[in-house]
């Protein structure tokens, strides 16, 4: 990613060393790894989906040390209690100025302001933008991965200047010079390839995909993730794209690029793909770009058993889930091997029986990966990845 200075920057090629960042009071150097201390805003959101992206970061992110998260509804109560029963000892507290004189208390100074919403649109609320105002008025530097650019807006960005601090958009996609066309060059990597799609958005394709790695490698085995939206960037994923702000034309180009960059400097065993979206999903189409372009040997499957309606929108039934299996297999070619279940709408105690309907169901293994390991998606994957490894040996 480059950095155009104080009003703005744009992401979509992720690196695994940091982007520079602004000298000044509490900074961590300029090629450290985490960036800095983060205050992440979801006013209204946090513990719903529009609030996926601060969801993420409070579970993990090696872009920043995450200091508090603003949400007034939900002030002093601890994030990760609130979102997955886990005290992370992250505080939710009621606005941006409670947020940066707690993280001076801790003896942690805050050094930027994170936008953890993902709203519906990618607008930024008129009360987002106050807090981002005051953030800058604070001289913090904010990140937002919106596709409303705030450095395109004259107040903040004069806010910006005046206060040393520094927008960057994530969503920005990189100039068209830059953009990459398919060029088949996917064929030309060894790794073997997995999709984490959804039967629906904001339905945790993103977490599963970072614990199916995280398993892979506790396994053995070396595994790298493609991100594909702004918030796998946020948490620090070391190649992808910001997928829904690019031209179409060049979505698949950037696929099977960001698949390639993988291979040609990690030469992993494996890369995950995080989907985007749904196929059948009205509003968000997506993952047959990953299909196409990313050419997966198998497919994992994430799904809300208890999410009758597309989200977002009442009155656009689900999909069933065997359809949907059928959908992505019919269009692939390739098996998805496993369901990973989102418990939203259960208890704990529910969500076994709901693993073993769908396992009846489809026939397929399912795993709720927050609640339990994920040990299980790497047996389902093991007799494809020793396949894999045996033809690759053959040929070499």
């Amino acid at each position: 990613m480059s950095d155009r200075g104080s009003r703005g920057g744009r992401a979509g090629q992720p690196a695994p060393e940091a982007d520079a960042a602004p000298a000044g009071a509490g900074r961590p150097a300029r090629d450290a790894w985490p960036e800095g201390r983060a205050i992440v805003f979801c006013e209204g959101a946090f513990g719903t989906p529009y609030g996926k992206t601060a969801h993420g970061l409070v579970r993990r992110t090696a872009r920043y040390d995450v200091v508090s998260v603003v949400d007034s509804r939900l002030a002093g109560r601890d994030a990760g209690e609130e979102l997955d029963g886990r005290r992370r000892g992250i505080p939710i507290v009621a606005d941006v100025d409670a947020a940066v004189e707690a993280a001076r208390g801790s003896g942690r100074p805050a050094t930027h302001l994170v936008v953890g919403l993902a709203p519906d649109g990618g607008r930024l609320p008129p009360e987002g933008r106050d807090a981002v105002l005051r953030a800058l008025e604070l001289g913090l530097d904010v990140d937002a991965g919106l596709h409303d650019f705030l450095s395109e807006d004259p107040e903040l960005a004069a806010a910006a200047d005046a206060h040393g601090a520094r927008i960057r958009d994530v969503r920005r996609p990189p100039p068209r010079s830059e953009l990459h066309f398919f060029s088949g060059a996917i064929e030309e990597v060894g790794s073997f390839r997995v999709a984490v799609l959804g039967t629906d958005s904001a339905v945790g394709k993103r977490t599963t995909a970072w614990l199916l790695v995280d398993a892979l490698r506790a396994s053995g085995r070396t595994a790298e993730l493609i991100g594909t939206g702004q918030t796998s960037w946020m948490q620090g994923a070391r190649y992808g794209i910001v997928l829904d702000s690019l031209v179409n034309d060049f979505v698949s180009g950037e696929v099977e690029h960001a698949v390639v960059r993988a291979w040609r400097e990690a030469r992993p065993d494996v890369i995950v793909l995080e989907g985007q979206g749904s196929l059948m999903n009205p509003a968000y189409p997506g993952g047959f770009e990953l299909l196409a372009a990313g050419r997966p040997h198998a497919v994992i499957l994430q799904h809300a058993p208890r999410r009758a309606e597309y989200d977002g929108f009442p009155g656009f039934p689900l999909h069933p889930l065997p359809r949907q299996i059928e959908a992505i297999e019919l269009l692939s070619g390739v098996p998805v091997v496993a369901v990973t279940v989102n418990h939203e709408g259960m208890r704990p105690e529910e969500v076994p029986a709901a693993c073993r309907a769908i396992e009846e169901e489809t026939g397929l293994p399912a795993v709720d990966v927050l609640l339990d390991p994920a040990e299980p998606l790497v047996r389902a994957l093991e007799p494809r990845l020793d396949a894999h490894a045996a033809a690759a040996g053959a040929e070499a």
